[in-house]
């Protein structure tokens, strides 16, 4: 019997993927769109710039956790590939190595193509000598005076290193023959980081170049060796819980881990330009860091001037998308009372197909509205500039009852949600910071009104933030209905919440951390018995990440049993399709494209007994039993044909669906005589429904 668990357990392993190795195949299939000549050549530039931050944020958080983890005087093993942490980050270095080569490899093709369209990045090799001496000038009167250039030695330690910041590390030699280290920062909001030459329009040249070019100008008794521009990753991963104190309110002890977090140690190196082995040694003993840790990059270190570059190209349309803007949703005549309409039928808006403007007219609606008593929501990440914020102040102005729950832990927005938080309260409404032990990451918002009968709700619940600016990048659902037994239920969860504790049991959402995972399995386990009873079984889930391994053991377990499952999966995967005798019915694609793919649905079975939810949860631990977390039931029929259709027809997109085989590896798809691509044909679906057709 133990020999039989131990080899289920090795045949499982075999279905399953390291996350982290996981997550570098999503960022080079980011990377592959930066180099993908169907994609407009402008926008290609912002894969490329994406594909930089994206990894910058990995290092920062995930290769932070797992260094860590390697201080630990307890060894971590990952549960799917058994892999420790040293290994994991020993393999995320040689892969992150491979895609700096493809990367430079793009980078240098996207350059080669903007030449034709006027563009250039160059350098001094390029320069005539007249035009060497103006950008001399220039570096003189603009550049050189904003400048603190230092010297590393006994009297000046080595500085700190801000994150992600770019600094010029020069070898320099007196005349005597000592060595010394020179440093320069070269991040400044003074001097531009584009700098045109005057005498070639549309052509430039990177102000951290100029600085390294004329750097010996800044060292003038020393004779420069070696030079290379150095960029440093800190990590930004840490727990509010490590910083408690007792004397400081929440929002304080927030604020106090951001000061922190900029502070903590590093995780990668960069440089520009390869310098010898001996100066790299020392930056490494300087930084604390493993020498392995510092990588050779052939690109800018910074890619972030490609927007600015996109500025120079706007009068030429072929080289961006097409211009699209969200539709009106043909559900809701916002010239009409909106709670009469969503009374009547449950409304889904489908980002950033259709535009916003519904659900922030209803809030004002609700600011305004005598009846309306209540309104209660959870936000994650808000927009810098929120109308729903200042709807928010005006409800409670207006004499509502407005308790919102800001989560502060939202990494990276934790200043944002801190600064809005200030301001709710300072409008008079009740402030909730979520709940200690668990993140509250549901997109929920709650509108009680007092009726002639008692009282009715509207509950809205979405996949993604209550937040305006990516409303109209990241694709997300958004239902919004009047039936009482889910706002019911979406009251109990507001109760809990503002009494500390989570929701224990449910009868319709499905709310994590008690109430998702477990109705999930029990949804699996049905499909698997419909199967046994001689029938056929299905599932098919949208989300951004899986690793939630008690879900994946039992994915597995259905597609053993002849359960079929389709996962539409952007990001993580943890589970490998395809593979003989365990994973053979499960298929696995992966849409990157214009838009983030964001939104998340649940579905279970077939025909009308089919269950269908949209969700704020991806099947990922912390999702699944760490959070609190909200999935709704869709029960109007015309919604769930619509949902059916989205999930259907992304399952067929091949021109931007990239199909994962049994070796864990993404490839190419062709399902249709001419390829989809599902974000452009919903795009266009959503202009034809608003004008009738």
């Amino acid at each position: 019997m133990k020999n039989k668990k131990q080899s289920e357990k090795k045949n499982q392993n075999l279905c399953m993927t390291n996350r982290e190795l996981s997550w570098l195949q999503f960022n080079e299939r980011v990377l592959n769109e930066a180099g993908n000549p169907r994609v407009p050549l402008a926008e290609r530039m912002t894969f490329a710039s994406i594909f930089q931050t994206n990894l910058d944020e990995f290092f920062m958080v995930r290769v932070g956790t797992l260094l860590m983890q390697m201080q630990s005087s307890e060894e971590i093993i990952e549960n799917k590939t058994g892999m420790n942490s040293k290994e994991q980050v020993k393999e995320i270095l040689k892969r992150v190595n491979v895609l700096e080569e493809k990367k430079a490899k793009i980078y240098e093709q996207l350059m080669g193509e903007l030449e034709p369209e006027g563009i250039r990045i160059i350098n001094f090799n390029k320069l005539s000598a007249e035009e060497g001496k103006l950008l001399e000038k220039y570096f003189d009167a603009h550049i050189a005076p904003f400048l603190s250039p230092m010297i590393i030695g006994k009297q000046q330690p080595f500085p700190f290193l801000a994150n992600k910041q770019l600094y010029a590390i020069v070898l320099l030699e007196t005349p005597k023959g000592k060595r010394r280290t020179g440093l320069v920062p070269c991040s400044n909001s003074v001097f531009k980081r584009l700098i045109e030459i005057p005498t070639r329009p549309g052509t430039f040249m990177l102000s951290e170049e100029l600085i390294l070019h004329f750097v010996s100008k800044l060292y003038s008794k020393y004779i420069v060796k070696e030079k290379s521009i150095m960029r440093v990753t800190r990590n930004a991963d840490i727990d509010a819980t490590e910083i408690y104190d007792e004397d400081l309110d929440y929002r304080d002890m927030m604020e106090q881990l951001i000061k922190r977090r900029t502070r903590l140690n590093p995780v990668r190196v960069e440089f520009s330009r390869s310098i010898n082995k001996k100066t790299k040694q020392e930056i490494a003993r300087f930084l604390k860091i493993g020498a392995d840790h510092i990588i050779d990059v052939k690109t800018p270190l910074d890619l972030s001037f490609v927007f600015a570059l996109q500025t120079y190209l706007r009068d030429k349309p072929e080289l961006f998308y097409e211009k699209r803007s969200p539709r009106l949703s043909p559900a809701l005549n916002l010239k009409e009372n909106l709670f009469n309409q969503i009374g009547k039928k449950d409304v889904l808006l489908s980002y950033p197909y259709e535009s916003m403007k519904p659900f922030l007219q209803l809030l004002q609606e609700a600011a305004e509205d005598e009846s309306v008593v209540s309104i209660k929501m959870t936000l994650y990440r808000v927009a810098e500039r929120s109308k729903i914020i200042d709807t928010l102040i005006e409800a409670a102005e207006n004499g509502k009852e407005v308790v919102v729950l800001v989560e502060l832990r939202a990494r990276f927005d934790e200043a944002n949600n801190i600064e809005m938080s200030h301001r709710l309260e300072d409008a008079g409404c009740q402030i909730l910071y979520g709940l200690g032990d668990y993140k509250v990451h549901s997109k929920l918002c709650l509108i009680t009104r007092k009726t002639e009968t008692g009282f009715a709700y509207i509950t809205q619940i979405g996949t993604g933030n209550y937040n305006e600016k990516t409303s109209r990048l990241y694709t997300d659902l958004s239902l919004i209905t009047a039936r009482q037994s889910i706002g019911a239920e979406a009251a109990e969860i507001f109760t809990a919440l503002q009494k500390g504790e989570v929701v224990e049991h449910t009868n319709e959402l499905l709310v994590a951390p008690k109430c998702l995972q477990n109705k999930v399995v029990d949804m699996i386990d049905a499909e698997i018995e419909k199967v046994k009873q001689g029938s056929t079984g299905y599932v098919g889930v949208k989300i951004n990440s899986l690793t939630d391994k008690v879900l994946i053991d039992k994915m597995i377990e259905a597609s053993q049993a002849g359960v079929k499952i389709d996962l539409i999966v952007r990001g993580i995967c943890c589970l490998k399709p395809g593979v003989k005798g365990m994973t053979e019915n499960i298929h696995v694609i992966s849409v990157v494209g214009r838009f983030l793919e964001h939104s998340r649905i649940y579905r279970f079975g077939r025909g009308d007994e089919e269950k269908i939810y949209i969700a704020s949860a991806d099947f990922m631990t912390r999702n699944t039993v760490r959070r609190v977390e909200v999935a709704a039931p869709i029960y109007d029929q015309d919604i769930r044909t619509r949902i059916r259709h989205i999930f259907d027809t992304m399952m067929m997109d091949d021109e931007k669906g990239k199909e994962q085989n049994s070796e864990g590896e993404y490839c190419d798809r062709s399902v249709n005589a001419e390829k989809l691509n599902s974000q452009e044909f919903f795009y266009q679906e959503a202009y034809d429904m608003e004008n009738g057709r």
